[in-house]
């Protein structure tokens, strides 16, 4: 079988994705150790040298990745930064991993390889109606296509991954072998979610009492500050003002936008092929329209597509297209070519709803009066006297933390922070940013190092804190003065009440849902299912305050229930377990590795090189 996973020619619809996937792991990944070494050495992992072109080429692949996924805007800074750093880690992986299995003797046999294929067949197998017989997947028509020896890149791309998988397997089994739960520890788990009470209250919390009843001293701010330095420790902290030139699509280009998919509908609702041509000329999504608008197969209730385009996809019959179709990426014209069970084959064609027309035009002349006077400028002042010329908001952008991402609003403005803490000075301009609703030009005023502020920058925290802290020793006093008034009641919530205390019933209630008063005092909580019903507790001294409770019910958890359900949660719980096992060891090997990163070092040559 060997041989015939090596010698078989002929398409099928996933082969691309398996050979993406072969390809980053195998050619990038694998080649890691190239003979040169110098210059270009991009990674050193344990030794293992990541060269330039290896590196170069899993970016590559890293975007192209994307691109296949129908992304197809530009990156911004802050987008490449983040799957340059995705590639990094998995390089990291890759190379801890491979030591992993050497010290552990982890192989992979060619047999061991032929009963993956024959037992375990991917999930875009079993997924493909290739392979389906009435919507299931059907094992007898996989085994006889891969008897038949019928897809050569197929074979070699399923090869390479069983030889990637089956190691991690492996690995897998050799760390999460003893994992077992215990009866007793189910049940405890059972209990904490089904055992509930209601308890009477009567509670003395910091947060309930009026600031008025206590004073808070100069002095007692001042030493607060002194003695907790180390929780107003900030990072870097960049201070902006932007000015921001608006790119919203109005109901002009709604309009427009719909007049245009009304139009392409005309050319492409007379024939199959008529409908794959417009898609390659004039679809917006330019990776399905490559393919004359074709998504695959896809199921009725698919999750990871728009509701409404599914919405407008479902009632198509094979070789109708829909009216235009509106959803958040725009109009989509859509088309069913087959249909099986509850799947269907589909093409789109996308409309984008954009700015258009003379709108456009002047919308992008005046970004680039934008860039071309005051992105990038030393002198700062260029967005004031720009943006009062222009008629253009000029604003302060919220404080920015070095390790955060602008955010105006709901909206994220991509690259702010990667040029503020990567060099800007004082006074000096970004370049022209595309938000999602504006072009950006930000102006960076002023640069805060990491460190401790000034007790002036967190006099307010302070005063909070220290006011709070002699808050909890006033519920102390007054809880402490109603234990001594309650002592003997039999009834605490009308005792409580006839001396004018605070009480409330609470519940029923959970351990792992108690009520919102009581969350931050576990003391609390426990306390109130050690009680016996119409018991009462002592004095209880919690994170928030000072407690007494009385247990009115109680409602134990039904163990008939818990053993109709043993089985099942005892599975859910060793599979969680298995996988915080496996994420803690690779967490572990990585934190040993060695890992010399050089990016920005060899970044910095080939700028000092251009220039």
């Amino acid at each position: 079988m060997m041989r015939a996973m090596r010698e078989n020619s002929k398409y099928i619809f996933f082969v691309v994705a398996i050979a993406f996937f072969v390809w980053l792991v195998v050619d990038v990944g694998m080649g890691m150790t190239g003979g040169k070494t110098g210059g270009d050495v991009v990674l050193k992992i344990d030794g293992t040298e990541i060269h330039l072109p290896q590196y170069q080429q899993a970016v590559a692949a890293a975007q192209e990745q994307l691109r296949q996924q129908g992304s197809t805007a530009p990156l911004t800074d802050d987008e490449q930064k983040q799957l340059e750093d995705r590639v990094v880690d998995q390089f990291v992986q890759d190379v801890t991993l491979q030591e992993a299995y050497d010290r552990l003797k982890i192989t992979v046999s060619d047999q061991e390889v032929v009963d993956a294929a024959r037992t375990s067949p991917p999930p875009e197998v079993m997924q493909s109606p290739d392979f389906q017989t009435n919507g299931q997947f059907d094992m007898n028509k996989w085994l006889r296509f891969l008897a038949s020896g019928s897809s050569q890149d197929l074979m070699l791309a399923l090869e390479a991954r069983y030889r990637q998988q089956i190691p991690q397997l492996k690995l897998a089994q050799y760390l999460t072998a003893d994992v077992y739960v215990t009866d007793a520890k189910l049940w405890r788990i059972w209990r904490d979610a089904h055992d509930s009470v209601t308890a009477a209250v009567v509670a003395f919390q910091a947060a309930t009492l009026p600031d008025s009843g206590v004073t808070v001293s100069d002095q007692d701010i001042q030493a607060d500050y002194a003695a907790h330095q180390k929780d107003f420790r900030r990072p870097a902290t960049a201070y902006t003002t932007f000015i921001a030139l608006p790119r919203v699509p109005l109901a002009a280009d709604t309009a427009a936008a719909l007049a245009e998919a009304r139009r392409l509908r005309a050319l492409a609702v007379v024939s199959e092929s008529a409908f794959a041509k417009t898609a390659r000329q004039s679809s917006a999504d330019t990776v399905s329209g490559a393919k004359g608008g074709d998504l695959g197969w896809i199921k009725r209730n698919e999750p990871g597509f728009d509701a409404q385009f599914m919405a407008g996809a479902r009632p198509l019959k094979p070789g109708q297209v829909s009216e235009p179709v509106l959803s958040q990426f725009g109009y989509h014209l859509i088309r069913v070519d087959r249909a099986a069970g509850d799947s269907m084959k589909v093409r789109h064609i996308l409309v984008p709803i954009a700015l258009s027309g003379p709108r456009l035009d002047l919308v992008e002349a005046r970004a680039d009066t934008l860039d071309r006077l005051a992105a990038e400028h030393d002198d700062g002042a260029v967005i004031d006297t720009l943006g009062k010329r222009m008629g253009l908001g000029e604003a302060q952008a919220p404080p920015l933390f070095q390790g955060d991402r602008m955010t105006l609003g709901k909206y994220v403005i991509p690259d702010v922070d990667i040029w503020a803490f990567a060099g800007a000075r004082p006074g000096q301009t970004s370049k022209v940013i595309e938000g999602e609703r504006a072009y950006y030009v930000f102006r960076l005023d002023s640069l805060r190092p990491a460190g401790v502020p000034p007790l002036a920058d967190v006099r307010p925290q302070v005063l909070q804190a220290v006011r709070f802290d002699k808050k909890k020793e006033l519920a102390r006093t007054l809880g402490r003065q109603a234990a001594t008034a309650l002592t003997g009641a039999t009834d605490l919530a009308q005792a409580a009440a006839a001396h004018g205390y605070p009480v409330q019933r609470l519940g029923p209630f959970t351990r792992l849902r108690p009520p919102a008063q009581l969350q931050a005092d576990p003391e609390v909580i426990g306390a109130a299912f050690g009680l016996k019903v119409g018991e009462r507790s002592p004095l209880i001294e919690g994170r928030t305050g000072d407690f007494l409770l009385q247990a009115l019910t109680h409602s134990a958890p039904d163990s008939a229930a818990w053993r109709a359900q043993r089985d099942q949660q005892r599975q859910s719980i060793i599979q969680s377990a298995r996988q915080a096992r496996i994420q803690a060891y690779l967490a572990a090997i990585r934190a040993k590795a060695k890992i010399v990163d050089r990016r920005r070092e060899l970044f910095s040559q080939t700028q000092a090189a251009g220039s």
